[in-house]
């Protein structure tokens, strides 16, 4: 009972460590992503950012958590956020808001379902979540699909920023499909982990798929004993 009743507390932080802007919006780390807000939305002068894709290289690498951190600080400007959970092969989403994943971005891409019907509230003021839906057989061509233009399009016509969490853009070639169809793409690469190789090749395919990368965030160095992660945004 001891050892079940530890597990459940670990998890329950773990969860509420994943959404730490909302949890603990005063913390350092919190700061920091609000910090890579300001770097987004200051880096087009002319016209604001309303689409945004976060990816990495590869697995393991916070883009998910990184992802659900910088929707809920834009969604505390007062905007009327989106998070599409476009990981179509392992999403995540839904555990990180704890929400039902029986419908979502897949049926909509398929016009099974509306995209009204199928976003969910987080519960968090202003954020509204998009979960993945079934995983389908063939993300890839859903991803490319006239369709996704369509769907991209009522997102526009219904929220003021979406922003997009997609697979690791070395496994897939799902992550640079969509950073071609949205405004912006951050990659995120991980301290001690990420091999730098890697990361150079992933910049490499983004760039080659004419994504407008703006730069990159350097994930989980250590900085105090207070402070477990470590965010920083710099352009490519």
């Amino acid at each position: 009972m001891a050892r079940n009743k530890k597990q459940n507390d670990d998890k329950t932080l773990a969860k509420k460590r994943r959404l730490i802007a909302h949890t603990n919006p005063k913390l350092p780390v919190a700061e920091q992503y609000r910090t890579i807000r300001s770097n987004v939305q200051f880096s087009s002068l002319d016209q604001d950012i309303r689409s945004l894709a976060v990816t990495s290289s590869g697995p393991g690498e916070g883009k998910s958590t990184t992802a659900a951190n910088l929707a809920i600080v834009y969604a505390q400007q007062g905007k009327r956020v989106l998070l599409v959970d476009a990981d179509l092969r392992k999403p995540t989403a839904h555990f990180s808001f704890r929400l039902e994943n029986y419908i979502g971005f897949t049926n909509v891409l398929t016009r099974k379902t509306e995209l009204e019907q199928a976003v969910q509230d987080s519960q968090i003021p202003n954020l509204f979540v998009l979960t993945s839906g079934p995983i389908p057989p063939n993300p890839s061509e859903l991803l490319a699909s006239k369709n996704m233009d369509r769907v991209l399009q009522e997102m526009y016509d219904n929220f003021d920023f979406i922003l997009f969490d997609t697979p690791p853009t070395l496994a897939v070639t799902d992550a640079q499909i969509l950073s071609n169809k949205v405004e912006a793409t951050i990659l995120v690469v991980s301290s001690g982990k990420t091999d730098r190789v890697a990361a150079q090749k992933a910049k490499d395919l983004l760039n080659n798929a004419n994504a407008r990368l703006l730069g990159v965030i350097l994930n989980n160095r250590p900085m105090d004993e207070d402070s477990h992660y470590y965010y920083y945004y710099g352009t490519n």
